[in-house]
C-alpha cells in the first residue's frame, strides 16, 4: 500500500473511517462508528475555519511521523483531506503551512523526538526512566542537588532546532517534594530573536530582559519552605500560551519553539504542542454529553481519573497567562455540568492586606490550595471582593521590556484550576491590585456576601482595585558610561569609517563618536564582556561574555538590536575575529577539559531569519593568545601563543591547523599577531613578551626577520656590555597592528612606538600612565588607537603629532560618589586607591588624586565652597581644593578606618564615622575645616563603607546613622550632637525569623520630614524622624537588602540599589496611599552593572541619576519637567498644604496616611518669620485678574485653597534704590488655561529655615565664578591726572556672563564685559575704554533703543545687600545712575521700544521682576514670579507688554494707573504638549504679531501673541537653545551644542494665517558654524549678514553669513592664568592657564598668535629664553605642567620642541639661565631640577627645599666674587615654607654653590586674617587660620633688585605683611616697607624704582621705593595672583583668574 493510501482509507459512499492514535499505556484504539455518531464524516467539503470548529473529533496522522501526530481537526459534518507526507525531522520544520499542518492538532514532543533513545535529545546528570503509580505510565524523573547539572534537552545541541509552531505548549509534570525545578523555554520570534522564558520555584521575583523571562512559580499554599512543593504535590498540567507570553511581555510575535530544557528535580510524563487550548478536566465523553463549546484534551494526554473521584481532586491546571478561552458560568450551570470541572480562576496576585509588609511579589504562577469550607479570600483579605458571573481579563500592559535592557515588570497573571479553591462562584482575576486612594470603604455600596455582583458593580469593583501605572516606561534612560574594560583592556576597535570607537565597559558596550564625544551603548550582556569583534562593513557586532559560559550576542551595528544569542560551546571566550566579508566569525576558549578550542561560525544566514551555525570546531594543544582571521583570504587563519605560531585554514568543513617553525624563538611567549599590508601579502608579524618583533612567511611558514626591543642602557648600567639579541631582559610588547606603512607597537613600559615597516628608526612615540595593552591602527592609518592597563584609551594623531585622552576609568570597582551641586561635578572613591573627580556634562576626568598607602573609602563635597573631603583606611579625613588641586587639611581624630561621610546642605557642618564607632563633627564654614567635637562608641562598628551610612536632613538641623549598634538608628542634633530620637528597627517585624537591622539611611524633604531606613529584610522602612514611629513600609522584592538609597530633591522618586539592580519607586505616588492598601506601585528595575551596585544619587538638577560599582553609569530620568512636581503627573497626590507651627508630630499624621483633606491652617507670629508667600491653588475673593499696590500684607492665614489650578505672584514696592524692602501684594490668577500638569498645588511652609529654590537646568542662567576673595577697603587711591599707571587694554572676555555683548551697527558702539569691568571697544582701531564701578562679575548688558544708555547688572558684594544696576550714559562714558533691588544676581536686562523703561529679571535665588523709569531712575514695579523664568524681552509693537519665558510664556501688560502707579495684567499660555513638556529657554519677536521661543531641547516654536496660541514649531538644534535672534526673514539661534544656525523663515507669516495647516517644511536650514564654546551671547546688523556672538571659551567671534565664515575677535583664557613671560624685545608675551594651554600675543595689539594646547593638564609655570648668543632667532617658551612634564615650544616653528619629566610632581616654578641653555625648574615637593636645553637631559637635582613646594625661581648674570663664591650667575629659589636660598652657578664647569640661605619666620600664634585663594571657602568674615598649617600661608616671593643686584626684595615672608630689603653683602635685612595685607604676587620694575603688588583684596599696589609712595588700584573682581613688568618698565601685566589687565606706566 502506498503511503498516501497508508494516510488515508478508501472506503464506499456511506462509510466513515476513523483514523486510530497510535497507542500507548493510556489509550484504547477507537472503534469505526456509524454515520451519524461521534466521529463521522458524511459529506465531503472544506474544512470549516479553526474559530468555529464543533462536535466530532477526527484525528490524521502522516505517514512516516511516528507517535501521536495529528493533521487536521475536523468538527461536523466535514469529509478527511488528503494529508501529504511531510519531514519528520525537526531541523527542516519552517513556519510555512505544511511544517504547521503535521503538528496538528497536537504533538507529542517526547515521542516525536523520541527521548527513550536520547539521540535527537540529550539528558545529563540523574535522568531515569520510571513507573508513576499515579499515571500509571512510564515517567522521567529529574533530580539532583544542582538543576544545572541535571537536565533534559530537547533538542540535543543548541545549534539545532525543534521548529515547533504550536501556540500551546503543555507541560505535564509533578515537582519533587522538598525540591526546586527549573523549565527552560528558548522561544523564537519572527524577527528571529531568540528569547529564553524560565519558570521556576527557585526564583523570587519576575525578572525580565529583552531576551530572557523569568517567571516564579510558587508552589501550593502551605508549603513547608517558600517555593518549594509540599509532600503531596500533584501532577500538573502547565498550560503555556508562547504566543500571549511574548506579546504582553515583550511586545514580539510568536514564531517557533525552539528548545526546552527540564532541569532537577521533577517528574514528567511528556510535552505537547498544538494550537488548541484544550481544557485538562473536560474529556470527549463530557464535552459529548453535556454538548459544552470546549476543546476537549485528547486522550494520549489525559491524566487518568478513577470512576466517582474528580479530576480536580487528584491534579492541578495552570493556564499561563489566562486568556479568553473560558468557560462562562451561565453555559455550566445550564448543562448541569458540575462548576468545579469547569476550572476555578485563582489569582496570581495576593489580595491587599492590612499590613505593614507587602504582599508576594507580584509576577509568580501560584498554585493555592484551599479549606474546602472556606471562602477563598478569608485568609488573604479583611474584607470580601466582589463576586461576577463572569471572569475578567486584564486589557492593557503597564510595562514592556524594551532594548535598553533594563527589567520591566509588566501585568501577568496565572490561571489555576482547583475544585477547592471555589465559593459560590468565580472571582475576579486581577492584576496585581496597586490602589489609588478611594473613597473610604464605608462609603461604597456592597451587596450582600455571597450575592452575584451585576456587570456594572463588577466594573466598579475592578476600578477600584486599578493598578496605577508608573509612567513613562521606561522612565530611566541610560545616557553615559564612565569606564573601560573589565574583563580586560585589550579590546578596543575602531569603526571602517575611523569616526568612532568600539570598546566594553564591563557588561555594556561602548560607541564612542571621537570628535563629538557622544556614546552609544549596547545594552543586553549580563557578565563583563570579555571579547569584541567587528566586520569589515559595520554591519555586525560580535560581543562574547565570561560567564556563563561564553553568551555570544550579534548585533546589527547600524541600529543596535541584537541579532541572535547563542551559547558556545566553550568556556570564557577570549578572543573574537571577523572575515571581512562578516561571514565567518572565529572564536577562541577553552572547553570543560582546558583544552584550547577554535570555532568558527557562519553568518551567512543570520540576516535572512536564520541563526549562526557552527560550521568548524578544533581542538589544539598549543596555547592561543591572538587569533585573527586574514584580510585577503577568508579561509586562512593565524594565531599565536605560549611558543607557538600557527597557521589556520578551513577546508570542506574542516579546519586544521600547522606550526610554523620558529627555530631558537620557540620558547618566546607571544602576545599578538598582524598580517601585514596587502601590498605584502605573505607577511605576519608576531610580537613577544620579551621584546621580539617576527616577520613570518606564511607561505613559506617561516621566520625571514626577528628583531628585539631592548631598554636603553646607560653607561652606569653595570649589564650594558652583557645584553646581547637573545639575552637579557628586553621590553615585552603586548600589542602591534600594521599599516599600509608603519607598525604601531604597545609595550610593557608604557609606550606606544610607531614604527617603519622596516623598523630602521621610531617615527613617533607617546608615554602613558600605564603599560599599553592594546594598540589598533584606523583604517586611514593617521591615528593609532592605544589602551593601557590603568584604564585609559587614546589615540595619537600622526600628522598632528598630538596624543587625545578619550577615556579615563577607575580600574577596580567605585565604593562611592558625591555629586557638586553648582558646577555638575562627580567625585568617586574606588578599591584603585583613587579619588576622582569628573564633569557631568562630559563625562571627563577633571581631577585625580592617588593614595597609595591608604585606601579612600569615603567622599564628599562642600555644598558652597569648591572643596571636598575623602575619608581614608588610616581614619584620615582630607580636605582637598579643587582650585589649586592640592590637600587643604587633614584631620586624624578617627582610629579606625572611615565608614561614612556627610556635609550638611547649609556648609556649616562635616561628619565622618569610622569602624571604631566614633562620629566626628567639623566646623566645615571656614575655609580650613576643625574639628569640634568627637563622640566615642556612637556609630555601629559592624557597619560596611556606605555612602548611605550617615544622612543629614535637608534643613540640616538633624543627623541620622546607624548605631549604637546595627539595630538602631540614632538621631541628633547636628550643632551640639545631643541625641533626638533613638529606634530600635529589629523591632519593627515582629513576625520575621531573624532580627531585622540597618543598612543605609536617607532624609526625605521636609515637610513631611520622613527618614528611610534600609533594612537587611529587604524592606525600606519610613520612619517619621520626629516621633519614630513607622509610616509605612516598601517591600525591594529581592532576597538582598538595599546597600544605598536616594530620595529626589521634591520626594518624587526614591532610588534603591540592590546586588547589580537600580530600582525607581515613585515615592510620591506611595505616599499618597493609604496604609492599608500595602501593594504599591512595583519599582522599575534596570539592570547593566555586572557587579553589585555599591551607591546611587540623583544629579544636583534632579534630572538624572547615578549609579557605581563596577563603572560609573549617568541614567537620563525621562520625565517632563513640569511633571516635576509632586502630584502633578498621573494624578499623584501632592504634598499636602500645611504650616509648620514647631515639632508636634501630630501634624504629619495626615501626611502619613496620605490624607487628601482641606489641610489644617496654623497661625505663625509675624515677629518669629516674615510671612513667605508661595505657591497657592486660588485668588483671593476680592481679586479682579490685575496686580494693584496694596497696603497690607498678607501672611499665611490669608492663604487659601480653591479648586483650579493658578500661581500666586507677589508684588513688591517701595523697594527704592537704597535696598529698602518692603513686601506687599497678594496672590495672582496668570490666565485662563491651567498647566498642562497642573501647578502644585501645595502652599509654601512657613518654617525655622527657608529651603533656597533649585536651581533651573537651563544654561541661560548666569552664575557667579565662585570666588574666595572680598574687596579691600580705604584703598589710597591717586588724585585725577597723577596717575601712575593707566589701564590700557583688557585681554579677555567674560563667557561666564549671559547677553553680556551690546553692539550697535549705526553708531559703531560695541561693549562687552570681562570680569567687573565694561570694555568699550572701536571695532576699526581696536583702542579700549574701560568703565569701572562693579565691584563684583557683571552678569549681562542691555543697549537702549537709541544707544544712548547701557545698562549693566552685577552680583552682590559681600558689604551690599542687594545687586547693582548701573545706567552709564553712553556718550560720556560716565554712570549716570546707581539702581539696586535684586538679592542675588540679575540675569536679563531689556529696553522698551521707546526707551522709558527698563526690565530687570533677577535669578532663580532672587525671583522678582522689577520695571524701573529709565526717566526718573524710579522703581515702578517689583513682581514674585513663581517659577524659574528663563528670558524676558518687550515687545516691538506695544509699549506696555513685556514677555517671559520658562515653563510656559508669561505675557505682562502694564496697566497705568490715575495716580501714576502701575501694575501688571498677566496672561500665561502653557509649552504645547506637541513639544514633549520642555521648557522655553530663550525668546525673540519677529515680524507682527509673532513671537519665537526656543527650548531646552533645541525646538524653535512660533507663537501668535493675537491669538495666544502655537501654531509652528520644528526642531532646530540637539541641545538647549540659548540665543534667538530675528530681523526680517531671518532667524538666528544658538544653542549648549556650540552650533549657531541662520535660518530662512520669510514663509512664516503666511503659515500664521494659515493656522493649523502649518507645517514646519517651510522653514530652511541656510548657513550653521560651530564655535568653540556654549552660545551665551549674539548681536547681528538688521540685514542679519553679520554681526558678533559670544562664547564660553572666552572668545568673541564675528560672523558673516554671506562669506560663511567666523573671525576670531577677542580671545582669552578659560581658567585661571598663571604665568606671564616676555620675550626680549618685549614683541611678544606668552600666558599659560589651568587650561593647559600656553598662548603667545602679540603686545602691542593683545592679538593671539600662537596656541599650544594639552589637553587633561594644567600649566603651572612658564618662562621665555633670553637672547641666545649671536642667534637671537631661537625663541623657546618652557613650560610646567601638573604632571610635572617639562616642555619646550620653539616660538618661530610653532612647535613642540622638547619633551622632559624631571619632575614626578607638578612644576609650580621654571627660569632659564642666564645663557638661555639651561632650564631651572621647580616642583610642588620642593624638588629644584637643572636640565640641558638641547639633550633635554637632567644633570643636577637640589632638594634643600624638600616638603615645600616651590613659589619662585630666578636667574640673572652676575659675577659672584663679591659675595665670596665662584660662579658667573647668581639664582634664588623661594619655597612656601618661608625659605629663600641663592645660588652660585657656573654650568659650563657643572658648578652650582649656595651662597645664602634665609629662613624667615612663621606668621606668630596671633590672628592673621587671610583672604586669599590658598584660604579656599567663602569669607563672609575674616577667618583665624594657624600659621603652623603650611598651605595657609601666603607664597613667599623673593626677587633680585634689578637697580642693585646684591638686594634681595621679598614679600610673604615673615610675621607680618611687609616687604623686606635683603642685602647679600651685609646678609641682613636692610629695609622694611609695610603693607596693608599679605602680598600674593610681585613684580619689580627694571627701570624707576618701583615695586608692583598684588593682593588677594582685588588691588594693585605700586610702591615707589625711593620716595615711599603708594598708589592702590581697583579693577580686579578676584585675587590678583600675578603681576609683571615689561622689559622695557612701559607696560605692567596684572591677572585676576582668567583676565589680563595691561596698564601703561606713567610718571616714572
Amino acid at each position: 500500500m502506498t503511503a498516501e493510501a497508508r494516510g488515508r482509507r478508501l472506503l464506499p459512499r456511506g462509510k466513515t473511517a476513523v483514523e486510530r492514535n497510535w497507542p500507548d499505556n493510556n489509550s484504547r484504539l477507537p472503534e469505526e462508528r456509524q454515520p451519524g455518531k461521534l466521529g463521522s464524516s458524511p459529506a465531503p467539503g472544506p474544512a470549516p475555519c479553526r474559530g468555529h470548529v464543533s462536535g466530532a473529533v477526527t484525528y490524521l496522522r502522516p505517514c512516516g511521523v511516528s507517535g501521536a501526530v495529528a493533521g487536521l481537526l475536523l468538527l461536523g459534518t466535514r469529509c478527511v483531506p488528503c494529508v501529504r507526507c511531510v519531514s519528520a525531522e525537526a531541523g527542516s520544520a519552517s513556519c510555512g503551512a505544511m511544517a504547521r499542518v503535521w503538528q496538528q492538532p497536537f504533538l507529542n514532543v517526547f515521542r516525536h523526538f523520541k527521548v527513550d533513545e536520547w539521540k535527537r535529545s540529550t539528558k545529563e546528570g540523574d535522568v531515569a526512566a520510571v513507573t508513576d503509580k499515579t499515571l500509571k505510565c512510564t515517567v522521567y524523573r529529574v533530580r539532583g542537588a544542582v538543576s544545572a547539572s541535571n537536565y533534559i534537552q530537547l533538542p540535543k545541541t543548541s545549534t539545532q532546532s525543534l521548529g515547533l509552531t504550536g501556540r500551546y505548549l503543555y507541560v505535564l509534570f509533578r515537582p519533587l517534594p522538598a525540591k526546586h525545578f527549573v523549565i527552560h523555554l528558548d522561544v523564537s520570534t519572527e524577527d528571529s530573536q531568540v528569547i529564553r522564558v524560565s519558570f521556576s520555584n527557585l526564583f523570587k521575583q519576575f525578572k525580565s530582559t529583552a531576551t530572557w523571562l523569568q517567571f516564579p512559580f510558587i508552589c501550593e499554599a502551605g508549603t513547608p519552605r517558600e517555593g518549594v512543593a509540599f509532600p503531596g504535590a500533584r501532577w500538573t498540567c502547565l498550560q503555556l500560551d508562547l504566543h500571549d507570553i511574548l506579546l504582553v511581555y515583550l511586545q514580539r510575535c510568536y514564531s517557533h519553539l525552539k528548545g526546552v530544557r527540564l532541569c532537577a528535580s521533577m517528574l514528567v510524563r511528556s510535552l505537547y504542542t498544538s494550537d488548541l487550548c484544550f481544557d485538562p478536566a473536560v474529556t470527549v465523553a463530557e464535552a459529548r454529553r453535556t454538548k459544552l463549546p470546549v476543546t476537549p484534551i485528547p486522550r494520549e494526554m489525559a491524566f487518568p481519573v478513577p470512576k466517582g473521584e474528580s479530576w480536580h481532586d487528584r491534579y492541578v491546571h495552570i493556564r499561563f497567562p489566562s486568556g479568553s478561552s473560558r468557560v462562562p458560568s451561565e453555559l455550566v450551570q445550564k448543562s448541569g455540568f458540575p462548576p468545579e470541572a469547569a476550572g476555578r480562576v485563582l489569582q496570581l496576585f495576593p489580595s491587599p492586606v492590612a499590613c505593614s509588609k507587602p504582599a508576594r511579589d507580584s509576577r509568580a504562577c501560584v498554585v493555592q490550595k484551599h479549606d474546602p469550607t472556606a471562602s477563598c479570600w478569608a485568609t488573604s483579605m479583611p474584607r470580601s471582593l466582589p463576586e461576577v458571573s463572569m471572569s475578567c481579563e486584564c486589557s492593557e500592559v503597564s510595562r514592556v521590556a524594551g532594548p535598553s535592557g533594563c527589567i520591566q515588570e509588566p501585568l501577568a497573571w496565572v490561571e489555576a484550576t482547583d475544585e477547592h479553591a471555589a465559593g459560590d462562584g468565580l472571582h475576579v482575576s486581577a492584576c496585581q491590585p496597586t490602589v489609588e486612594p478611594v473613597v473610604p470603604e464605608d462609603t461604597v455600596p456592597h451587596g450582600p456576601p455571597g450575592r452575584k455582583q451585576s456587570l456594572p458593580e463588577a466594573a466598579s469593583g475592578k476600578k477600584r482595585f486599578q493598578q496605577r501605572s508608573f509612567l513613562p516606561d521606561p522612565i530611566l534612560r541610560l545616557k553615559g558610561v564612565i569606564g573601560f574594560g573589565g574583563h580586560s583592556t585589550k579590546w578596543a576597535l575602531w569603526t571602517p569609517d575611523g569616526a568612532a570607537i568600539v570598546y566594553p565597559c564591563h557588561a555594556v558596550v561602548v560607541v564612542l563618536h571621537v570628535e563629538t564625544r557622544e556614546q552609544r551603548l549596547f545594552l543586553g550582556h549580563t557578565d563583563k564582556v570579555s571579547a569584541l569583534a567587528l566586520d569589515g562593513s559595520s554591519s555586525l557586532l560580535a560581543s562574547a561574555q565570561a560567564r556563563p559560559h561564553s553568551m555570544l550576542r550579534l548585533w546589527d551595528f547600524q541600529t543596535g538590536s541584537c541579532l541572535a544569542l547563542f551559547r558556545s560551546p566553550v568556556h570564557t571566550i577570549s578572543s573574537l575575529s571577523f572575515s571581512n566579508n562578516g561571514e565567518l566569525l572565529c572564536g577562541v576558549g577553552k572547553d570543560r577539559h582546558g583544552r584550547t578550542t577554535v570555532l568558527v561560525w557562519g553568518m551567512a544566514q543570520l540576516g535572512r531569519g536564520g541563526e549562526a551555525v557552527i560550521l568548524a570546531k578544533a581542538h589544539s594543544d598549543a596555547d592561543v593568545q591572538a587569533f585573527q582571521i586574514a584580510f585577503f583570504d577568508e579561509a586562512r587563519m593565524a594565531s599565536c601563543g605560549q611558543g607557538s605560531v600557527r597557521l589556520w585554514r578551513l577546508r570542506g568543513g574542516v579546519l586544521r591547523s600547522c606550526a610554523v617553525d620558529l627555530g631558537e624563538h620557540h620558547t618566546l611567549e607571544f602576545t599578538d599577531l598582524a598580517f601585514g599590508p596587502a601590498q605584502d601579502g605573505h607577511t605576519l608579524y608576531v610580537c613577544s613578551r620579551s621584546g621580539h618583533i617576527l616577520e613570518i612567511d606564511h607561505q613559506r611558514m617561516a621566520v625571514r626577520h626577528a628583531r628585539r626591543l631592548l631598554p636603553l642602557q646607560t653607561p652606569r648600567d653595570p649589564l650594558a656590555q652583557k645584553r646581547t639579541f637573545s639575552s637579557g631582559p628586553g621590553i615585552a610588547i603586548n600589542s602591534l597592528s600594521i599599516s599600509r606603512s608603519a607598525c604601531a607597537v604597545g609595550s610593557e613600559d608604557g609606550y606606544l612606538r610607531l614604527w617603519p615597516l622596516d623598523f630602521s628608526s621610531v617615527l613617533l612615540e607617546a608615554e602613558h600612565e600605564g603599560p599599553v595593552s592594546s594598540v589598533r591602527v584606523s583604517p586611514g592609518g593617521l591615528r593609532v588607537l592605544s589602551t593601557t592597563s590603568s584604564g585609559h584609551l587614546g589615540f595619537l594623531d600622526v600628522l598632528s603629532q598630538e596624543y587625545r585622552l578619550l577615556v579615563r576609568s577607575h580600574t577596580a570597582p567605585v565604593l562611592a560618589l558625591a555629586t557638586e551641586r553648582s558646577r555638575g561635578q562627580l567625585a568617586t572613591v574606588s578599591q584603585d586607591r583613587t579619588v576622582r573627580v569628573w564633569d557631568l556634562a562630559t563625562l571627563q576626568q577633571l581631577y585625580d588624586f592617588t593614595s597609595p598607602e591608604e585606601a579612600p573609602r569615603a567622599v564628599a563635597f562642600h555644598p558652597t565652597q569648591p572643596t571636598f573631603f575623602c575619608g581614608f583606611s588610616s581614619g584620615a579625613v582630607r580636605s582637598f581644593s579643587l582650585e589649586a588641586a592640592e590637600v587643604l587639611v587633614e584631620h586624624r581624630c578617627h582610629r579606625g578606618a572611615i565608614t561614612g561621610l556627610a556635609a550638611s546642605p547649609d556648609g556649616r557642618f562635616l561628619f565622618s564615622a569610622c569602624s571604631r564607632g566614633a562620629l566626628a563633627q567639623y566646623h566645615s564654614g571656614v575655609p580650613q575645616c576643625r574639628v569640634l567635637r568627637v563622640a566615642a562608641n556612637v556609630v555601629c562598628q559592624e557597619a560596611c563603607p556606605s555612602s548611605s551610612i550617615l544622612a543629614v536632613s535637608e534643613d540640616s538641623c538633624l543627623l541620622a546613622f546607624v548605631g549604637p549598634s546595627k539595630y538602631t538608628v540614632s538621631v541628633v542634633d547636628t550643632a551640639s550632637l545631643d541625641e533626638l530620637l533613638r529606634v530600635n528597627v529589629s523591632a519593627l517585624d515582629l513576625a520575621g525569623s531573624c532580627l531585622d537591622s540597618a543598612v543605609a539611611l536617607c532624609f526625605g524633604p521636609s515637610p513631611p520630614s520622613h527618614l528611610l531606613v534600609s533594612m537587611s529584610s529587604s524592606t525600606i522602612a519610613v520612619l517619621d524622624a520626629r516621633s519614630g514611629h513607622v509610616v509605612r513600609e516598601l517591600s525591594c522584592g529581592h532576597p538582598a537588602a538595599c546597600a544605598s538609597l536616594a530620595l529626589s530633591a521634591d520626594g518624587r522618586f526614591l532610588l534603591t540599589a540592590a546586588e547589580r539592580a537600580v530600582r525607581l519607586w515613585d515615592y510620591a505616588m506611595q505616599a499618597g496611599l493609604s496604609c492599608q492598601v500595602c501593594t504599591t506601585p512595583p519599582p522599575q528595575v534596570y539592570i547593566g552593572h555586572s557587579e553589585p551596585v555599591r551607591a546611587v544619587a540623583f544629579t544636583a538638577d534632579q534630572q538624572q541619576l547615578l549609579s557605581v560599582g563596577d563603572a560609573i553609569f549617568l541614567w537620563d530620568i525621562l520625565v517632563p519637567r513640569e511633571g516635576w512636581s509632586p502630584g502633578s503627573v498621573h494624578g499623584a497626590p501632592g504634598p499636602p498644604l500645611t504650616c509648620e507651627a514647631g515639632p508636634d508630630a501630630g501634624e504629619l499624621e495626615g501626611v502619613a496616611a496620605g490624607a487628601r483633606g482641606p489641610p489644617r491652617q496654623v497661625s505663625v507670629s509675624p515677629p518669629v518669620l516674615p510671612p513667605q508667600l508661595g505657591l497657592c491653588a486660588g485668588p483671593p475673593e476680592d481679586f479682579d485678574g490685575a496686580l494693584f499696590p496694596s497696603d497690607r500684607s498678607r501672611g499665611p492665614k490669608d492663604l487659601h485653597q480653591a479648586s483650579g489650578p493658578s500661581v500666586l505672584v507677589q508684588k513688591e514696592a517701595g523697594r527704592a534704590g537704597d535696598g529698602a524692602c518692603g513686601v506687599t501684594g497678594g496672590p495672582w490668577d496668570l490666565g485662563r488655561r491651567p498647566h498642562p500638569c497642573g501647578w502644585p498645588s501645595a502652599c509654601s511652609t512657613v518654617g525655622a529655615r527657608a529651603r533656597p529654590p533649585a536651581r533651573p537646568t537651563s544654561y541661560r542662567h548666569f552664575t557667579a565664578r565662585y570666588k574666595a576673595s572680598s574687596p579691600a577697603q580705604g584703598l589710597s587711591l591717586p588724585p585725577a591726572g597723577d596717575e601712575w599707571l593707566r589701564l590700557k587694554a583688557v585681554v579677555g572676555y567674560n563667557g561666564n556672563g549671559r547677553a553680556n555683548l551690546v553692539w550697535s551697527p549705526d553708531t559703531g558702539f560695541f561693549a562687552y564685559t570681562c570680569g567687573c569691568l565694561v570694555v568699550v571697544e572701536d571695532l576699526h582701531s581696536g583702542a579700549q575704554q574701560h568703565w569701572l564701578g562693579h565691584p563684583e562679575e557683571i552678569s549681562t548688558l542691555a543697549l537702549s533703543h537709541d544707544a544712548q544708555v547701557l545698562a549693566s547688572a552685577s552680583g552682590r558684594s559681600g558689604a551690599a545687600s542687594c545687586c547693582q544696576i548701573r545706567l552709564w550714559d553712553v556718550p560720556r562714558g560716565s554712570c549716570r545712575q546707581l539702581l539696586s533691588h535684586h538679592d542675588t544676581a540679575v540675569q536679563a536686562l531689556a529696553f522698551s521700544l521707546d526707551d522709558r523703561l527698563l526690565v530687570t529679571l533677577g535669578d532663580c535665588g532672587d525671583g522678582t521682576l522689577a520695571l524701573w523709569s529709565t526717566a526718573t531712575c524710579e522703581l515702578l514695579s517689583s513682581t514674585r514670579l513663581p517659577e524659574p523664568v528663563h528670558g524676558v524681552a518687550f515687545s516691538p509693537w506695544h509699549t506696555g507688554e513685556l514677555a517671559c519665558v520658562g515653563q510656559g510664556i508669561l505675557t505682562l501688560q502694564l496697566l497705568w494707573g490715575q495716580a501714576g502707579d502701575v501694575s501688571l495684567q498677566a496672561h500665561r499660555e502653557p509649552v504645547p504638549e506637541e513639544l514633549g513638556g520642555c521648557e522655553l529657554s530663550s525668546l525673540c519677536y519677529g515680524a507682527a504679531p509673532l513671537l519665537y521661543c526656543g527650548s531646552n531641547e533645541g525646538q524653535v516654536c512660533v507663537w501668535d501673541t493675537r491669538a495666544g496660541c502655537c501654531f509652528l514649531a520644528w526642531e532646530a538644534d540637539d541641545g538647549e537653545i540659548g540665543v534667538l535672534l530675528c530681523s526680517g526673514t531671518w532667524l538666528v539661534s544658538g544653542s549648549n551644542t556650540r552650533r549657531l544656525r541662520l535660518w530662512a523663515v520669510g514663509a512664516v507669516p503666511e503659515l500664521q494665517r494659515r493656522g493649523s495647516g502649518a507645517r514646519s517644511s517651510s522653514v530652511f536650514l541656510e548657513r550653521e558654524l560651530t564655535l568653540d564654546g556654549v552660545v551665551v551671547s549674539a548681536v547681528f546688523h538688521d540685514s542679519m549678514d553679520i554681526g558678533v556672538v559670544g562664547t564660553t571659551a572666552g572668545t568673541l567671534w564675528y560672523i558673516s553669513w554671506a562669506e560663511g565664515t567666523s573671525t576670531r575677535l577677542i580671545s582669552g583664557h578659560r581658567s585661571k592664568v598663571n604665568e606671564v613671560a616676555f620675550s626680549p624685545d618685549e614683541s611678544h608675551c606668552a600666558t599659560c592657564s589651568d587650561d593647559g594651554s600656553v598662548r603667545v600675543w602679540c603686545v602691542a595689539s593683545t592679538e593671539l598668535l600662537i596656541q599650544f594646547q594639552v589637553l587633561s593638564q594644567s600649566c603651572l609655570c612658564l618662562a621665555w629664553s633670553p637672547q641666545s648668543c649671536g642667534r637671537p632667532e631661537e625663541q623657546h617658551v618652557a613650560a610646567g605642567y601638573s604632571d610635572g612634564t617639562l616642555r619646550v615650544f620653539s616660538i618661530p616653528r610653532s612647535a613642540v620642541e622638547l619633551k622632559m619629566y624631571p619632575h614626578a610632581a607638578a612644576l609650580t616654578a621654571l627660569a632659564f639661565s642666564a645663557d638661555g641653555q639651561t632650564i631651572i625648574s621647580g616642583d610642588k615637593d620642593g624638588l629644584v631640577a637643572m636640565s640641558h636645553l638641547c639633550t633635554g637631559m637632567t644633570f643636577r637635582m637640589l632638594s634643600d627645599h624638600r616638603g615645600a613646594p616651590i613659589c619662585t625661581l630666578q636667574s640673572m648674570r652676575k659675577e659672584c666674587g663679591d659675595f665670596g663664591a665662584e660662579g658667573t650667575e647668581l639664582w634664588l629659589a623661594a619655597s612656601r615654607d618661608q625659605r629663600v636660598s641663592v645660588w652660585a652657578s657656573d654650568w659650563l664647569r657643572d658648578h652650582c654653590e649656595l651662597v645664602d640661605w634665609l629662613s624667615f619666620p612663621a606668621p606668630s600664634l596671633a590672628e592673621v586674617v587671610l583672604a586669599a585663594p590658598w584660604a579656599q571657602g567663602p569669607r563672609p568674615a575674616p577667618c583665624t587660620v594657624p600659621p603652623q598649617v603650611p598651605s595657609c600661608l601666603p607664597p613667599s616671593l623673593a626677587a633680585f633688585c634689578p637697580w642693585d643686584p646684591a638686594l634681595l626684595v621679598c614679600a610673604g615672608l615673615g610675621v607680618y605683611p611687609e616687604v623686606a630689603f635683603y642685602s647679600l653683602r651685609q646678609k641682613q635685612v636692610v629695609e622694611k616697607i609695610p603693607l596693608p595685607f599679605f602680598a600674593v604676587s610681585m613684580s619689580l620694575s627694571p627701570g624707576a624704582h618701583l615695586v608692583a603688588i598684588g593682593f588677594s583684596e582685588r588691588m594693585v599696589r605700586l610702591l615707589d621705593c625711593a620716595s615711599g609712595a603708594v598708589q592702590d588700584f581697583a579693577g580686579h573682581d578676584d585675587s590678583v595672583q600675578l603681576c609683571r613688568f615689561a622689559p622695557s618698565a612701559q607696560l605692567l601685566f596684572t591677572a585676576a583668574h582668567s583676565e589680563i589687565l595691561v596698564w601703561e606706566v606713567t610718571g616714572h
